[in-house]
């Protein structure tokens, strides 16, 4: 094996492989990622697999001799990260395990395995095949991703459930405290194959959505990304970059229930004013228990944000607002009101609720159909 490629394109690639390397592999091999040089095609390819979730790239190079090894990754990432901007050479030396890293400044040797112990990622023999707009499956990730319970106790809540029917998309991840919903439109026709209209119903773990979300900073937004899927396994191709993960098994909850059909208060809201209320609010709240209590008083239109932490102090701030329906006083963990209010793209903010103990849910006012609902904290008076 031997190929010739920019330092910056072999780093950048590194890096994107790496995070599907275990930290504490089961196996010595899982420790590296998996090198092919393909002299037919000019182009090399890496791969990185935790035995759940696999990154391959591809990318071009000058291969003078193919070939496949595993080689350490953090080591290689290490090195090749410390390298001069330039064009470097990999070659493999006559020992079969060993490749020389070269630059214009000297030259290192990183000692690999065999790729023969190195794990097949795990392929998928028909299924359905479906293909997504960029946009909109960023779209979807950016308005809850976040919500994924962090919790490996409760494992079908720390994935993002997807739902395909013939020109939409909805996402759905929730923590049992709060849950965010997203109804995207995709012309892309996500569903191939007939299954009565909605092609996709599956749950895919958090760490490779947050893959799939990196990756798509620099994916072109209007390209399609095709999608296959079976019981078992998710495949996301990105152009030069496929996403392998298993899904994960269990019913996830029937969430849409969960949403009140009906509200008796109803709050529109400055988006910008409520946020930084609420972030002012959160130094003094974040001292104790996170909680901020939200008073709305009809009569004068105005919301008071308030927190009184015991023995450190106490802040209070009102902001206009156009309410309907009683006064309420409702408590919240300042945290979930402002993950739900940063990812919301509209100007102002609907809150909608019902008690002081019932759900909240937080809409945006425009064109994007998100549905953040959270659960309210019960106060002591």
């Amino acid at each position: 094996m031997k190929f010739v490629c920019p330092q910056s394109e072999l780093n950048t690639h590194l890096s994107v492989v790496s995070r599907a390397v275990p930290s504490r592999p089961s196996r010595p091999v899982l420790a590296n990622v998996l090198v092919t040089a393909d002299e037919t095609d000019q182009r090399v390819s890496l791969v990185g697999f935790d035995e759940s979730l696999g990154i391959t790239t591809r990318f071009e190079a000058a291969v003078d001799v193919g070939g496949i090894l595993t080689l350490p990754a953090k080591l290689l990432g290490d090195i090749v990260a410390r390298l001069p901007n330039e064009e470097i050479s990999i070659e493999l030396e006559d020992d079969e395990a060993t490749v020389l890293v070269t630059c214009s400044s000297g030259h290192y040797q990183v000692r690999g395995l065999s790729a023969e112990d190195y794990p097949n990622l795990p392929t998928i023999e028909g299924g359905t095949v479906s293909k997504l707009s960029g946009e909109a499956l960023i779209e979807g990730l950016r308005g809850t991703l976040f919500s994924a319970s962090a919790d490996e106790t409760k494992q079908v809540l720390t994935g993002v459930h997807l739902i395909s029917s013939t020109e939409s998309l909805e996402f759905a991840a929730t923590d049992g405290h709060r849950l965010a919903v997203v109804q995207t439109e995709d012309d892309q026709n996500p569903v191939d194959g007939d299954n009565d209209g909605q092609a996709m119903d599956v749950t895919i773990p958090g760490k490779a959505m947050r893959e799939v979300e990196r990756i798509l900073q620099s994916y072109p937004a209007t390209e399609a990304i095709a999608l296959q899927f079976d019981q078992t396994q998710v495949i996301f191709d990105m152009g030069g970059q496929k996403i392998t993960t298993r899904l994960l098994e269990g019913q996830y909850p029937n969430y849409r229930q969960l949403i009140p059909r009906k509200f008796e208060r109803q709050m529109t809201l400055d988006r910008r004013q409520f946020a930084t209320a609420l972030e002012r609010i959160a130094v003094l709240a974040e001292q104790k228990n996170n909680i901020v209590k939200l008073t709305l008083d009809s009569g004068a239109q105005t919301l008071a944000i308030s927190v009184e932490a015991q023995d450190v102090g106490s802040g209070r701030e009102e902001i206009p607002a156009q309410i309907t329906g009683e006064d309420l006083e409702i408590a919240f963990n300042v945290r979930y009101l402002l993950d739900g209010i940063k990812v919301l793209p509209s100007a102002e903010v609907q809150l909608q609720c019902n008690t002081a103990t019932s759900p909240a849910i937080l809409t945006p006012l425009g064109g994007f159909k998100m549905t953040y609902l959270v659960m309210p904290v019960q106060i002591r008076s």
